[in-house]
C-alpha cells in the first residue's frame, strides 16, 4: 500500500467497487475474514462473482489490500471533517484522537478480528505494514499542526498516532480515548508536555526569521 492523498474522496467512488468493499466489511463483522469467501461478498453486494473477479484480481487477497485502502481512505477522511478550521493546538489533538478512537471502537470488522482473529488483523499493524500506516498519517497530518509544530509536525502525528493506536489494540482503564473529556485529560497530561520542545523551537524560528 502506497503513500496516497487520502483527502480524495473520490479514490474509491466506482458504485460496484463501493458496494463490494461495503459488503466485505459487512461479512467480516458477521463472522470473520476467514470465513469470509468471494461468493459471499459477491452475494451481499448484490453483484455477480465476475464483478468481484473484475474489481479485485488479485482474489481474496486482492480484495483485503482493496477494502484496506479504502477504509484507511474513510478514516482519514473522517479526521479531516474533524479537525479542519480549527485554531489551536490543544482542541486539533482532541478532536483528532477522539474521531479516530470513535471510528475504530465501531469498526465492526476491525472489531471482530481483534476479538476472534487476532492472528490475522494485529500483523497489518506491525512491521512494514505500520510503517506504511504511519507513512500516510505524516503526510495526512502534517498539514494539520505545521502551524504549532513546523519541521516537527510529522513526526509529532505519527507519535499521536502510535499513542492512539496502542489504546485501541491495547485499551486502559485509566483512559477512554472515544471519551472527550477523557482524551482530553490525556492530551494535556502527556500529549502537550511532550511537544513543548517543539513548540518553542518552531515559535523561536518564526520569531528569527520574521
Amino acid at each position: 500500500m502506497a503513500v496516497i492523498d487520502m483527502r480524495d474522496a473520490n479514490a474509491f467512488g466506482d458504485e460496484s467497487q463501493a458496494r463490494v468493499i461495503s459488503a466485505t466489511l459487512r461479512c467480516i463483522a458477521r463472522w470473520g475474514l476467514t470465513k469470509t469467501t468471494l461468493d459471499d461478498v459477491a452475494r451481499e453486494a448484490g453483484v455477480s462473482r465476475a464483478t468481484v473477479y473484475r474489481i479485485v484480481p488479485g482474489g481474496k487477497e486482492g480484495l483485503m489490500n482493496l477494502v484496506a485502502a479504502a477504509e484507511l481512505n474513510r478514516f482519514f477522511m473522517s479526521l479531516d471533517t474533524a479537525v479542519k478550521g480549527l485554531d489551536n493546538l490543544e482542541d486539533t489533538l482532541v478532536a483528532a484522537v477522539v474521531t479516530a478512537a470513535r471510528h475504530l471502537d465501531e469498526h465492526g470488522a476491525l472489531r471482530f478480528m481483534l476479538a476472534h482473529e487476532p492472528d490475522l488483523i494485529l500483523p497489518r499493524f506491525a512491521f512494514t505494514n505500520l510503517d506504511l500506516i504511519l507513512s500516510n498519517v505524516r503526510v495526512f497530518a502534517a498539514p494539520y499542526v505545521d502551524q504549532w509544530l513546523g519541521h516537527d509536525a510529522g513526526a509529532a502525528a505519527e507519535w499521536v498516532a502510535r499513542i492512539i493506536l496502542s489504546y485501541v489494540l491495547t485499551p486502559s482503564a485509566e483512559f477512554n480515548l472515544a471519551d472527550e473529556q477523557s482524551a482530553r485529560r490525556l492530551v494535556r497530561t502527556y500529549v502537550l508536555p511532550g511537544l513543548t520542545s517543539s513548540i518553542k523551537h518552531y515559535r523561536n524560528t518564526v520569531s528569527h526569521t520574521a
